[in-house]
């Protein structure tokens, strides 16, 4: 089948496009950039979920930092009647925040229903700051004092001088998920993280 022979790469097409994540790599030192990867129609979000078992496995969670199927809301009136759904802002293409090197490259390149990275000629090419706005994806980076575990004082927004146990982080949106107490439940809140400062008890 031709799907099955796209997946197939040959010894020298991975050699030929390690040296383009070699190169990559070498350009943008450690820091994790934003990469578009192209999929199989319909793939999507099979490669998103295969991407972040990978990471899981393979505890590559410093290295691949987010995986992103871009959606957005839009409304379709049928028999006069309003709807509003979720829909793929960009089809067979999936967003990955990662530091480029050969084994992240591997593993991104070599997901079921990958067919490339966008660049030119295979080479990963990294968003730029103009191409990441629209897709409502911060480029600054916010200095943190704590991490998953950590009790954080809220100093800004809606939850300021609440007390919560950070129980996730999201680097690509920077944010972090606390538990907060809301009418005598703990309740998940999702904050921004520099809304945040690690508690000095």
């Amino acid at each position: 089948m031709a799907e099955t022979n796209n997946m197939e790469l040959s010894e020298e097409k991975i050699e030929e496009n390690a040296e383009f994540a070699e190169d990559a790599a070498e350009d943008k030192g450690p820091k994790a950039n934003w990469y578009v990867v192209h999929t199989y129609s319909g793939y999507e979000n099979k490669v998103k979920a295969n991407i972040e078992k990978t990471i899981e496995n393979r505890h590559l969670e410093n290295e691949i930092l987010e995986v992103r199927v871009p959606m957005q809301d839009v409304t379709e009136v049928k028999n006069g009647v309003r709807k509003t759904s979720a829909k793929k802002m960009f089809p067979g293409y999936v967003l990955i925040n990662m530091i480029m090197n050969d084994v992240t490259w591997y593993v991104v390149r070599n997901t079921r229903g990958v067919t490339g990275f966008v660049g030119p000629g295979s080479k990963p090419v990294p968003l730029s700051d103009g191409e990441m706005k629209p897709l409502g994806i911060k480029t600054e980076n916010v200095f943190i004092n704590f991490t998953e575990g950590d009790t954080v004082n809220v100093i800004a927004g809606v939850w300021k001088d609440t007390v919560g146990v950070v129980q996730r982080m999201d680097m690509g949106k920077q944010t972090a998920t606390i538990m907060v107490e809301l009418f005598g439940r703990e309740t998940p809140v999702e904050i921004s993280f520099d809304e945040i400062n690690k508690a000095n008890y």
